[in-house]
């Protein structure tokens, strides 16, 4: 009790009791290892250099070597919590959640099961036993924080009052794997964001402010893509006019082009996402988030970088009148790399349509299309063009 209070963060310690043999009682302390984060006695951390204990601050070299160990390893390679019985293994991860995910039949012995686990990556075997990897504890986690650091990796959503951090109205942290919590998320997210009318050819209707498609591939981004070697968690936070969706992590492209391109530093939990239904297929979730986004008139999604974060944030509507130049520019870009990666080209026709202009005010929209082409956003798909009235556009890197 004295040396665990005394440790930061704290040691799940297992202890062992048994005799050995005859006169011969055990006491066996089982310690595991840090992960991302050293832990520090009494606020200092110490590393063992030849025969001597010293303060990790004095060997910054080492440290670095220490944490780089795990650094770019993917998911399905880390233990996360080692020499577990099968008993253990189903009380701590939902199974269930699997196979009704994956739509196969529940096996009818654990020891079926644990060999479809391990197939999958998410335990896998060695000398010492079964251990749970940290793609089968983040995915099927009754609890997260039955997982030393994962708890760290709950989403977090927080709902604000007005456009500010002034006042918070209400918060929720899902503590459960992400498949467990998935649609409880989506669904609890729903339930907060105001609801627009929509009025149809005959009946009138209430929609919530951003399709929920959108926000499904952009939540399902946010998980799949963030650096799980950061500190911080996944969040969402819901203003009046906006909602920011971030993940912890630099991204590994551009933010220009998250729109065409795909790269994952999660592969393995990319795959099982999209195989459970999650997301879409490679590169495709985003090109549906902004096609649907775009559908409802929504001012452009604007993609940040800050820090140790990266956030996606969806606009409330407003009407062109209301588009500063640069969410215009925005528009305009994302109109034409959508129309690219779609297969077509973008027109004054087309982003007119897209932006809610009449046709008889195309010159406004001509305006924008210059602006993109001076600002390198877009470019004229064919220079040689002489009419015109049919010039159409791509983005700057087609």
């Amino acid at each position: 009790m004295w040396l665990s209070l005394r440790l930061s963060p704290k040691v799940d310690f297992e202890v062992y009791e048994f005799d050995y043999s005859e006169g011969k009682h055990i006491s066996m302390y089982r310690i595991p290892a840090a992960v991302n984060v050293p832990v520090e006695f009494t606020n200092v951390s110490y590393i063992r250099v030849g025969s001597l204990t010293k303060k990790l601050s004095m060997f910054k070299d080492k440290e670095a070597k220490i944490w780089k160990k795990n650094s770019g390893k993917p998911l399905n390679k880390i233990l996360v919590k080692n020499n577990v019985s099968m008993q253990e293994v189903i009380s701590l991860l939902s199974v269930e959640t699997y196979f009704d995910l994956m739509k196969l039949p529940m096996p009818t012995t654990q020891q079926a099961i644990i060999e479809k686990f391990k197939t999958e990556q998410l335990i896998a075997e060695d000398e010492t036993g079964l251990a749970i990897t940290e793609l089968g504890a983040i995915l099927f986690a009754k609890n997260l924080a039955d997982f030393d650091n994962l708890k760290r990796k709950a989403v977090r959503v927080i709902v604000y009052k007005g456009k500010n951090k002034l006042e918070t109205e209400r918060e929720q942290m899902f503590s459960k794997g992400y498949a467990l919590s998935f649609e409880n998320m989506i669904d609890w997210i729903k339930g907060q964001l105001p609801a627009n009318e929509e009025i149809g050819k005959v009946l009138r209707r209430e929609v919530t402010m951003y399709p929920e498609i959108t926000i499904r591939e952009i939540m399902a981004n946010m998980i799949i893509h963030q650096d799980f070697t950061e500190l911080g968690f996944p969040m969402v936070e819901i203003y009046s006019d906006r909602m920011d969706i971030s993940n912890p992590g630099l991204p590994l492209i551009n933010t220009d082009r998250f729109i065409d391109e795909y790269v994952s530093r999660n592969e393995s939990l990319a795959d099982i996402m999209r195989r459970m239904g999650f997301c879409e297929e490679k590169g495709s979730g985003m090109d549906k988030a902004l096609i649907n986004s775009e559908l409802y008139k929504l001012p452009p999604m604007r993609f940040s970088v800050s820090e140790n974060r990266t956030t996606v944030t969806l606009f409330s509507y407003r009407p062109l009148s209301e588009f500063n130049k640069q969410e215009r520019l925005a528009a305009c870009y994302q109109h034409a790399c959508i129309k690219y990666v779609s297969g077509a080209m973008m027109t004054n026709q087309s982003l007119r349509e897209r932006l809610g202009v009449e046709q008889k005010n195309y010159p406004m929209i001509s305006r924008i299309i210059k602006d993109g082409i001076d600002s390198n956003l877009i470019k004229e798909a064919d220079p040689e063009n002489k009419n015109r009235r049919y010039v159409k556009y791509i983005p700057y890197w087609a």
